[in-house]
């Protein structure tokens, strides 16, 4: 049950990234996040990175639920614990340094903390 529900917060964080990629209902405060000096990496937007990273993530959880492993089990948490120090440092931009938010980074980030707490409560299990 609870791959279930990291694989829906994997999707809700790919469909996210993608909706950021398209503008979809994109506000003022969404653009100045995106065109911000922090809305990409390398010159690759943070959108793309997301789509990514999160297609891959589904992509293994899946796999994981059908056959589960150890390996893909690390990977999981791996890219879960990453993803919310990621997530935490993208708020402390929004917040501090931006002072404006964009609501798909908000469900991004607030939907792999949200599997972080997953994990953390079910560590063991």
């Amino acid at each position: 049950m609870k791959y279930k529900l990291i694989l829906a917060i994997f999707i809700l964080a790919f469909i996210s990234s993608f909706f950021v990629l398209q503008g979809f209902s994109c506000t003022d405060s969404c653009s100045i996040v995106e065109n911000s000096q922090y809305g990409s990496i390398f010159g690759i937007q943070n959108g793309y990175i997301g789509m990514i990273i999160f297609g891959i993530l589904i992509l293994i959880t899946i796999l994981h639920i059908l056959k589960p492993t150890k390996s893909k089990r690390q990977i999981i948490h791996t890219g879960i614990i990453i993803g919310s120090i990621i997530a935490v440092y993208f708020l402390y931009l929004q917040q501090f340094v931006i002072e404006t938010y964009c609501k798909y980074c908000l469900i991004t980030d607030f939907a792999i903390l949200i599997g972080f707490i997953i994990i953390l409560f079910n560590w063991k299990k």
